[in-house]
């Protein structure tokens, strides 16, 4: 358990420079256990701890996982070059946490999108190594035909890529609708992969992430939430 006095606190859970933290301990604004603590100096274990601020209860955290259901015509870049970022849908707390996306949708792509300022969870969560599985609902140009399927699972050879890469799994949900699951995440590799077979990707949502769902999360298009460690479980490969 570890202890940290008040200001760094503030200033870890993404509340500004410790000068600004300081000033909103000295003029009131902070409570613990529903008291007013005005010393910025004063120390509290990290475990558990709650505060007041804003009128808002905030629970500690050391890191911040974060899922987001993305809109179209967001990039999933720091710097962005056409399109507003992905970070601008975030609360400010999670800018000064210096959050970041869990690899990249394509800006016009949908759905999933985990976030964290956990270095090491971002990391873990990009390997290939890991094989999570990544779901996605391709919506195609033309029909989604037995080929089309069959093609998918015994693999499409792109063509900057050594062997053909195959989904996992691949399934007609209805005309022009399938659902593809794959563990590898190259660049546009759904779009590509639909295009090597023959037809177009008109539109790609990302629905799941290892075991974790949008349908669980419930999240609107542009809304996110913070995960919790049963979240967290359900990113786990299977094997784990």
């Amino acid at each position: 358990m570890s202890s940290l006095s008040l200001d760094r606190i503030l200033q870890s859970q993404g509340f500004g420079t410790r000068k600004w933290c300081r000033s909103l301990i000295e003029d009131g604004e902070v409570r613990i256990n529903g008291v007013v603590v005005t010393d910025y100096r004063a120390t509290f274990a990290t475990e558990g701890l709650e505060f007041e601020l804003f009128d808002e209860v905030w629970p500690y955290r050391e890191h911040v996982y974060i899922a987001l259901n993305k809109p179209a015509n967001f990039e999933c870049s720091r710097k962005p070059s056409h399109h507003p970022g992905v970070l601008t849908l975030l609360s400010e707390q999670c800018e000064w946490r210096d959050v970041q996306p869990v690899g990249r949708l394509d800006h016009d792509t949908t759905g999933l999108l985990l976030m964290s300022d956990d270095g090491a969870f971002i990391h873990a969560q990009s390997s290939p190594k890991r094989h999570v599985p990544k779901v996605y609902l391709a919506t195609t140009q033309d029909a989604v035909t037995d080929e089309l399927i069959a093609q998918m699972l015994a693999g499409v050879q792109l063509h900057d890529e050594p062997a053909p890469l195959a989904a996992l799994v691949c399934k007609k949900i209805s005309d022009n609708q399938c659902e593809i699951v794959l563990e590898q995440g190259k660049y546009h590799q759904v779009k590509r992969m639909l295009a090597a077979a023959g037809n177009h990707c008109a539109a790609l949502q990302r629905i799941a992430v290892g075991q974790l769902t949008l349908a669980q999360l419930g999240l609107e298009e542009g809304e996110w939430c913070y995960l919790e460690e049963h979240h967290l479980a359900l990113l786990a490969p299977s094997s784990e």
